[in-house]
């Protein structure tokens, strides 16, 4: 009887586990993912002022440095200079976004 009851133990032990790291890495690929399209309308934002309004490259460089500062003040860290500069890189690199969700498997939502 105790044995049976150590066994019944153990295997529920293991289910919850599996069960609960199972769900902890779904969780971890939905944030990098909603993280990773985040960035990518970030950079889609700036290009896309730039083009609407003719900015050349200094111009542009003023603006991400103020956006920077702004945003840090206003939101946190994750807005440095050269990370606005990389999500504005990103867009660039993959300015369709069904190429983007391809590469991170899934169909982005609210774009």
């Amino acid at each position: 009887m105790e044995r049976a009851l150590h066994n019944i133990d153990e295997n529920l032990l293991e289910s919850i586990k599996h069960i609960f790291l199972n769900a902890r890495k779904n969780v971890t690929q939905k944030i990098n993912q909603d993280l990773i399209l985040t960035y990518w309308q970030i950079g889609k934002e700036i290009v896309e002022t730039e083009q609407k309004n003719n900015i050349d490259n200094q111009t542009s460089r003023q603006i991400i440095l103020n956006l920077s500062k702004q945003l840090t003040n206003e939101i946190g860290k994750g807005f440095s200079r050269s990370n606005l500069f990389n999500m504005r890189k990103f867009y660039i690199e993959y300015p369709n976004v069904q190429t983007l969700s391809g590469h991170l498997g899934n169909k982005p939502t609210g774009i």
